[in-house]
């Protein structure tokens, strides 16, 4: 199949029938404000908002400063006003009605996209402690994923024949235990998380959210008679759920009222006591979470914000065993453990290092015994926290060590092989596995067995698919002991037939390269570098927390690069691709330096266009969701010219309303990642570049698809919907762009549960990016 070519001189396709429909207007009130500062003495809300953390020193701004919200009626809580729903509804009413003569390219796109996908699959088997095999597997037609398991003979069950079908079992004795097909009957969203069976295996545990708000209720099941043991649907839990050491015992998350995790709770099935309380946080700028430790000997309960964080543990092998700190919390100082063999293994950036470090101490011991952990041939730190590289986790098991982090922007896994003496912490190797490609994502698969000496990957790249990969601990580069367990089938791809590379690009400051990953056709690429013909790109990137865009795969994508585009990855700070430097304060683009991210992008954008040559403003288009949403919104505003095209899913663009604002959930937690509007400190520059405090007007903005979910949690559905408003209101009608808003009234932050409805809501937004291009015909 060969890519369809286009011109700077395409034009998108107008709506077959006429009139085109006016947009719906939302009512402004253009006296209504939102308080951002201390607030008066007389004001209503005064003892339910918090305005700042008790750990904050900054001065909060006196008096308290009016910030315009003409669209603030547009929040509200319940999900029930009545003008409210009918404004939503009237914008999906008009997103269909503008984007009708769509129909055919999206179901075009659609079958692509499932085309790409082996409907019927499985994942690969992974062996717990010699008794099953657990793996899921995906049935054609079915929209969620069945839970499997198979009993363990010996290590040569993985050798199976398979004949695809949906009704043959994967494995010999396949056991479907968790039917989420079943689960999710009658429900228009449905999400099964932290899905886990207890130490006998008889029994599995699991949450469940119906409605897309990440509230989730707990349910426990006999797997050998089917009994449900367990369904409590009172409370509100977060999406986990953690065994104990035994078949009585389960330990979950309760919410408050911002759905922040910060009570811990221990629950007996057999009713024989209330649910004990195990742990609480009152600190709203903190959030808990559970898990245990490699050799479950232990309960890690962790309580952090973004800057800070203090781990608690429980013996789980001794009766009546109490919670102790492993460390109590310092200020700026995070840190996370596993255990091996009466040691903590711990990852922390205690001493203000750049990068966490690797460090160990005895269990007991506080923090004055952190010790750096060496390697045992010339003592040196193993991860000291430098800039070269980043260390972001480690797993323990019998005889090993396997680090996670980073290295020269790339993810990287170093296994680190234990001596012999049990009793005393040596390391005598430290080998970082090797791949072939140049770029590339990979990390830690699951990996039941802690006294296994093999270790499961993750392993794909821009233009590879998906693989699950055994090395030998034992020898980790050892090529001739690598086993590929599974590749992901991706029908019809032909990888010689794509191609990409990783470059960098000077940022204005003169001195920061951006990292820049890109994936297309070879035969466009060759038709550009051959006779420098601009090609349409789509522009992607998020910029946030901390989290890193990857050079991955995606089946999905097949369906723009089959059609001519470049797909360009902007790694732009923010995340932590090159670090934690890449994120934090003073060079990153957190707090005061917030305005890196949009900079960075705006900056490969013009690159792209005016040195690379690769491609024109009326052939770029654009896309980030959530803070990746921020940063389109963000970046329209800074060069609206540089544009034809933005989608912006999910995106958090009231920044400065949302961040004053403390009953609004997360909104405590992250004023560790923006700073606080509420402070003289951060108002002004948070103002600066909040997207619906900052459209222009006078100035054309390029076409714009803003999603939203009624039932999100995290970036609340007002926020796209506002800044829809604000768009066209800085708009006259003669000059408009397209600003449809999608608003799904079923769903949550993560978009559709069933993967055919996520692929069908993808196609749309595919469908409007390639109309606008010009790009709507279908490739030959």
């Amino acid at each position: 199949m060969s890519a369809s070519s286009s011109s700077s001189s395409s034009s998108p396709t107008t709506p077959l029938s006429s009139p085109i429909p006016r947009p719906p207007l939302a009512r402004r009130e253009e006296n209504r404000t939102i308080l951002a500062g201390k607030l008066p003495s007389n004001h209503p809300l005064l003892q339910k908002l918090t305005r700042q953390s008790t750990t904050s020193d900054n001065p909060l701004l006196d008096p308290a400063r009016s910030v315009p919200d003409p669209y603030g009626w547009l929040r509200d809580e319940a999900r029930t006003n009545d003008e409210v729903l009918h404004l939503l509804n009237e914008e999906n009413a008009y997103t269909a009605a503008v984007t009708s003569h769509l129909d055919s390219l999206r179901g075009t796109l659609y079958e692509e996209m499932v085309g790409s996908l082996q409907e019927t699959d499985y994942t690969a088997p992974a062996n717990k402690e010699n008794k099953y095999w657990y793996y899921t597997r995906t049935n054609k037609g079915q929209s969620y994923k069945v839970y499997c398991r198979a009993p363990y003979r010996n290590d040569e069950d993985v050798n199976f024949s398979w004949d695809g079908s949906v009704d043959a079992p994967v494995m010999l004795g396949e056991e479907q235990f968790l039917d989420v097909n079943v689960v999710a009957k009658g429900q228009s969203y449905c999400s099964v998380s932290s899905v886990a069976v207890s130490k006998s295996q008889k029994l599995v545990g699991y949450m469940l959210d119906v409605t897309g708000d990440e509230i989730y209720s707990l349910y426990v099941r006999n797997l050998e008679t089917g009994e449900m043991i367990l369904e409590e649907t009172s409370i509100d839990c977060s999406g986990s759920v953690t065994w104990g050491h035994d078949e009585n015992t389960v330990f979950y998350l309760k919410l408050d009222e911002t759905q922040r995790p910060y009570q811990v709770y221990r629950r007996l099935l057999d009713g024989s006591k209330e649910d004990e309380l195990l742990f609480e946080q009152d600190d709203p700028q903190f959030w808990t979470s559970v898990s245990k430790s490699s050799d479950e000997k232990y309960l890690l309960i962790e309580t952090a914000s973004s800057e800070t964080s203090e781990v608690h543990y429980l013996d789980l092998t001794t009766p009546n065993s109490t919670l102790i700190c492993v460390a109590r919390r310092r200020s700026k100082v995070l840190y996370d453990v596993d255990h091996w063999n009466g040691y903590w293994v711990i990852t922390s950036n205690v001493d203000k290092t750049p990068n966490m470090r690797l460090m160990v101490c005895k269990v007991g011991e506080d923090e004055s015994h952190w010790k750096d952990v060496v390697g045992s041939k010339d003592g040196s730190k193993l991860f000291d926290g430098g800039y070269d590289r980043s260390l972001e986790g480690v797993d323990a098991f019998g005889k090993n060590l396997v680090a996670s982090g980073r290295s020269g922007g790339i993810p990287a896994v170093w296994v680190l092989t234990m001596g012999d003496n049990r009793d005393d912490f040596q390391v005598t190797e430290c080998t970082q596995l090797t791949f072939d490609e140049d770029a590339y994502d990979v990390g830690v698969g699951v990996n039941y067995n802690y006294d296994s000496d093999k270790l499961v990957l993750y392993y794909d790249s821009l233009i590879t698919p998906l693989q699950s990969l055994q090395v030998s601990m034992n020898d980790p580069n050892n090529a001739q002991l690598r086993t590929v367990l599974k590749s992901k089938n991706v029908p019809g791809y032909v990888k010689a037939d794509y191609g990409c590379f990783r470059t960098t690009v000077m940022s204005r400051d003169g001195e920061t390269k951006i990292p820049v990953s890109f994936v297309y056709r070879q035969d466009v690429m060759k038709r550009h570098t051959a006779a420098g013909e601009t090609v349409p790109v789509h522009l992607y990137g998020y910029g946030s927390y901390g989290m890193c865009c990857e050079a991955d795969f995606s089946a999905t994508r097949l369906s723009l690069l089959n059609r001519g585009m470049v797909f360009v990855v902007a790694h732009v700070r923010g995340g932590a691709e090159m670090g934690r430097q890449w994120y934090e304060e003073p060079n990153g683009a957190k707090y005061l330096c917030k305005k890196n991210t949009f900079n960075d992008f705006v900056d490969i954008a013009k690159w792209l266009i005016e040195d690379k040559k690769l491609t024109t403003p009326q052939q770029l288009s654009i896309e980030g969701r959530s803070a990746g949403g921020l940063l389109i919104g963000a970046s329209i505003n800074q060069a609206p010219e540089m544009f034809r095209v933005a989608i912006l899913g999910v995106p958090f663009v009231d920044v400065v309303a949302t961040m004053v604002d403390s009953s609004i959930p997360l909104t405590t937690n992250e004023w560790e990642e923006w700073g606080n509007p509420n402070e003289e400190k951060f108002f002004n520059y948070m103002m600066e570049y909040s997207p619906v405090n900052n459209v222009k007007k006078g100035v054309k903005y390029p076409s714009c698809l803003l999603t939203g979910g009624l039932h999100d949690p995290r970036v609340q559905y007002w926020e796209p919907a506002k800044f829809a408003a604000e768009l066209r209101h800085a708009h006259n009608d003669s000059d408009c762009p397209t600003i449809c808003l999608k608003m799904d009234m079923t769903a949550g932050h993560f978009s559709a549960s069933d993967r055919y409805k996520y692929l069908k809501e993808l196609s749309f937004d595919y469908a409007f990016l390639l109309d606008q291009l010009g790009l709507s015909e279908t490739p030959k």
